[in-house]
């Protein structure tokens, strides 16, 4: 399988390392508007380098890309790829509008290739037995949940890019950026959000989107969960998620299943908390692991030998997208919101 990269950035080498760490994949050709980091990128790897869009789509032998540039041109630089016959994994989110996610939806399905979208904690072992736990009906009905992403990124996270904290490029802030990994978790485990009622304020960053956003949310099979998103939360804390049913409850810390509680025994799980995320600033990037891409990455090849779809398509990661424009809609207006989300997917996938 030969991958080609779009985007030179701290994402792009997470890509790039995933690629490297999966047996039978190849990076062959990589492409960015940075030159000095297209060429770094494309020599580590034994890459052909690209500054161009259209030589790089060209570029042979190419089977795939995996996509890293700014959110808000994910669609752009996707559905340029599906028209050319390339199968696309993107970065999340799948862009930050559903209007040009529903493009390159369609853009993939038209040209049939895959389409899927890294939300690699959905690999992470804790929250695969959490959702275990609800799927197997342990917990007993979901009834109540609340996610926290207390994290931090420092001021020069965001003075120091062209695109992060831009409405147009970045979407979105704290919920967009960061969140959005936690919501499309919540919809994983949960299911579809029927309505939410937010507020969002811009804190202490200076950037156009918000840094911290608080959401109530309603599922539509009756549970209720808060949700809560900050980059401003000195010196930045693991992320949790507390999911409470009829017949117990169980806790996920930094991505590991701290606590399972369960009426009909005496199971009791506890593992103390890792350390917190710590600040990123410009001469100390975040370096983000890449055994979770790596698995995506697998994930998708082999749904791509398989004729099926991938662990996360783009119907699915359209979802997170349209949970989080109501948020913000609703953080407007005062008052709750219904989310349009495609709730019978079986009736857009026929289309």
């Amino acid at each position: 399988m030969n991958i080609g990269l779009i985007g030179s950035g701290n994402i792009s080498g997470t890509h790039a390392r995933a690629a490297s760490a999966t047996a039978g994949v190849r990076v062959s050709a990589v492409y960015g508007r940075n030159a000095e980091r297209v060429e770094r990128l494309a020599a580590e790897h034994g890459a052909r380098a690209y500054t161009e869009l259209e030589p790089f789509l060209e570029h042979e032998p190419m089977d795939m890309v995996a996509i890293g540039t700014p959110s808000g041109l994910h669609a752009t630089h996707g559905t340029a790829a599906a028209r050319r016959g390339l199968h696309v994994l993107v970065e999340k989110p799948i862009d930050v509008t559903t209007a040009r996610a529903d493009a390159l939806i369609d853009a993939a399905r038209e040209h049939r290739v895959k389409l899927g979208v890294f939300f690699q904690d959905r690999f992470a072992p804790g929250l695969r037995e959490l959702k275990a736990l609800v799927d197997e009906g342990r917990l007993g009905r979901p009834i109540l949940a609340s996610a926290r992403v207390p994290w931090f990124r420092p001021r020069d996270y965001y003075s120091g890019s062209s695109w992060r904290g831009t409405r147009a490029l970045d979407g979105g802030g704290a919920l967009m950026n960061q969140g959005v990994h936690t919501v499309d978790l919540l919809l994983w485990i949960l299911g579809p959000v029927r309505r939410v009622l937010a507020m969002t304020a811009t804190a202490w960053h200076t950037i156009e989107v918000e840094d911290i956003a608080a959401a109530l949310l309603e599922f539509e099979n009756g549970a209720v969960a808060t949700l809560e998103a900050t980059t401003a939360a000195f010196p930045g804390y693991p992320r949790r998620i507390d999911v409470t049913g009829t017949e117990g409850t169980a806790i996920v810390e930094d991505n590991r299943l701290v606590a399972v509680d369960l009426r009909s025994s005496d199971i009791r799980a506890a593992a103390a908390s890792t350390g917190a995320i710590r600040p990123a600033s410009a001469s100390s990037p975040i370096v983000a692991d890449a055994s979770g891409h790596r698995a995506v990455l697998e994930d998708f090849m082999r749904a791509i030998a398989e004729d099926r779809a991938p662990a996360c398509d783009g119907a699915e990661a359209r979802r997170s997208v349209a949970v989080i424009e109501a948020i913000y809609q609703s953080a407007r207006r005062g008052a709750a919101v219904e989310v349009q989300d495609w709730s019978n997917l079986s009736q857009r996938n026929a289309l």
